[in-house]
């Protein structure tokens, strides 16, 4: 007979909100983004309402985490949690959110409240909304009603009170009115039922309960596991992760602040940055043992042995989090001739190049000006190539294990120069990258790439006197982009001569940098009708060194638009390679 990796537990709402509340389920959502709209915690109060199932809830057993205090609690040991969530958190702060009149946060991690309406008269629910607020047939927010104290009466009375001030209410309307609020109150002995695996299980197993009976196929990942971990060991670290990402998404003013242009990070992608930088790892599947204590080779989990890797990690993270690291890194992009987030394709590049940085800093005190340009050609290197496109946490993994060796600075600066020459070979600047720009999609790497020479090598929009660099920059905002894409080839002009495959008219090759007031004025005019107009702007050797930055060939303007987008890939990865080669 099979061993049951489960019991079947029933709930009341209200006993739910008691074992939250005293600490027995850990509920770390409270800290994090609120990701369900209002119209889906309304639809859930509507459904428990009229007794309709609204799904059940998967909890973890945690009595394997005994005798365990927080990271930094030195006089008391701390509750620790009996049961940890795994599916149902939004549910359950929703629930808790509501009935207790707790804040959440939104998605930009500032404190917001879920006001949910009620009608008593026909029992409807809504999204509180001003409207409602003066309807005096609604009970504004139904947080209200639970924060009465023990009995709905009070509450009943008042509201009818104040109903009759506006309207007559007859003796059936009271009865209605008051039976709905009572049953709406009543909500608290709502039942559900939970599945709580059990603590011998291990978070792989977890994992694949969870895939197997979650209809929506969503899987969990290790980053999941580890946060969790915090909030039973370390809270104040989960916090520190979580206010780092809030602040990351609000500019802070005179006051240092995560704030930038580049990334808004996420908790788990800094949490990745720690666990680099502390443990040498990209892969998180190890480390939530690692963290637990457990020994890998004997399975043997040690308090012990915990406490020391939550004190490697804790340093790591004091490391990822410091203001002075974090822009200082994002200088080596800005070096690299990134300027925003427009540029970028993907924010794994941006963390795991953080990662070497902090490494190269931290633990080989690698001097910061030759740090800076070595990061800036890994990460123009890791944007051109796509290296870690593909299973980056395996690629990682590798490119930190070369580091195993490394004795110091120089062998550092080495390692990570032999990766870039080893990825920047002369096949690669002739054929691979020339192939990566026969795309169609503005977000295409190499295209941002080309962005970034343009930067590095100080070049003017095309038919402009200001830099690419200045009109890319961030701080402009106006109700046009200062600088706008445009179509060498204009596309109703393609149209006009039979060409009408999107895929061919949006080539990134026919894709130049221009004043929008130009791009404008252009309009749909051939290139052999506009082109004269504005290089007259300029003298001859002005404009050939602007033809040559934005990889325009000689009479381009009468070559066959086939011809014209191959021949434009191949100077255009030639002046990639020029601003590679400046760095």
């Amino acid at each position: 007979m099979s061993t049951m990796l489960y019991k079947r537990v029933d709930y009341s709402l209200s006993k739910l909100l008691h074992d939250i509340e005293h600490g027995d389920i850990a509920l770390p959502d409270l800290q994090r983004p609120f990701v369900w709209p209002a119209a889906k915690v309304r639809d859930l109060f509507d459904s428990m309402y009229r007794g309709f199932p609204v799904g059940y809830f998967l909890f973890w057993a945690n009595e394997h985490l005994t005798d365990t205090k927080q990271i930094g609690v030195e006089q008391k040991q701390a509750k620790v949690p009996r049961l940890l969530i795994v599916d149902g958190q939004q549910r359950l702060t929703s629930l808790y959110a509501v009935l207790k009149g707790r804040r959440v946060l939104n998605k930009d991690f500032k404190e917001t409240s879920i006001k949910i309406s009620f009608r008593p008269i026909d029992g409807q629910f809504d999204v509180a909304d001003a409207a409602i607020e003066r309807d005096p047939e609604y009970i504004y927010d139904i947080s209200e009603l639970w924060k009465q104290g023990a009995s709905s009466f009070r509450f009943i009375r008042q509201f009818i009170e104040n109903l009759c001030n506006h309207r007559d209410v007859t003796d059936e309307e009271v009865n209605v009115i008051s039976e709905n609020i009572d049953r709406l109150y009543k909500l608290q002995e709502y039942q559900f039922t939970a599945m709580e695996i059990s603590s011998t299980v291990d978070e792989e197993q977890v994992s694949d309960i969870f895939v197997r009976i979650n209809s929506q196929g969503k899987k969990l990942n290790q980053s999941d596991f580890i946060l969790t971990l915090l909030s039973v060991f370390w809270d104040q670290g989960r916090k520190e992760l979580e206010a780092f990402a809030r602040d990351s998404r609000q500019a802070g003013g005179e006051r240092a602040s995560a704030f930038n242009h580049f990334i808004h990070p996420d908790p788990d992608q800094m949490l990745r940055v720690a666990v680099g930088l502390g443990f040498k790892r990209a892969r998180l599947k190890n480390v939530y043992s690692i963290l637990r204590g457990k020994d890998l080779e004997t399975g043997e989990v040690s308090p012990d042995r915990r406490d020391q890797q939550f004190e490697v990690l804790k340093h790591a993270q004091a490391s990822a989090l410091n203001m002075q690291n974090w822009h200082d890194f994002l200088k080596a992009l800005i070096k690299a001739g990134f300027r925003s987030k427009a540029m970028v394709s993907s924010k794994i590049n941006i963390i795991y190049a953080y990662i070497m940085y902090l490494i190269g800093k931290e633990d080989f005190r690698v001097d910061a000006y030759r740090l800076r340009q070595l990061i800036a050609k890994w990460y123009f290197m890791l944007v051109l190539t796509g290296r870690y496109t593909s299973s980056p946490e395996t690629v990682m993994e590798a490119d930190l294990a070369r580091l195993r060796g490394v004795r110091n600075q120089d062998e550092f600066v080495g390692t990570l120069e032999k990766i870039i020459n080893d990825s920047l070979t002369n096949d690669f600047w002739a054929i691979t990258l020339v192939n990566k720009l026969e795309s169609s999609t503005s977000r295409n790497p190499a295209l941002h790439a080309y962005y970034a020479a343009l930067n590095i090598l100080g070049a003017n929009v095309l038919f402009s006197s200001m830099k690419v660099s200045e009109l890319l920059d961030p701080m402009l905002h106006a109700n046009r982009n200062a600088i706008e894409i445009h179509h060498l080839f204009p596309k109703k002009y393609l149209k006009s001569i039979g060409i009408n495959e999107s895929k061919l008219i949006n080539q990134v090759a026919n894709f130049a940098l221009v004043e929008w007031g130009d791009n404008v004025r252009i309009s749909d005019e051939s290139p052999e009708e506009y082109f004269p107009k504005y290089a007259s702007r300029f003298p001859s050797a002005e404009l050939s060194e602007m033809m040559e930055m934005h990889a325009l060939p000689d009479n381009w303007t009468s070559l066959e638009y086939s011809r014209f987008l191959e021949e434009r890939r191949k100077k255009m990865a030639h002046v990639i390679k020029q601003g590679f080669l400046r760095l």
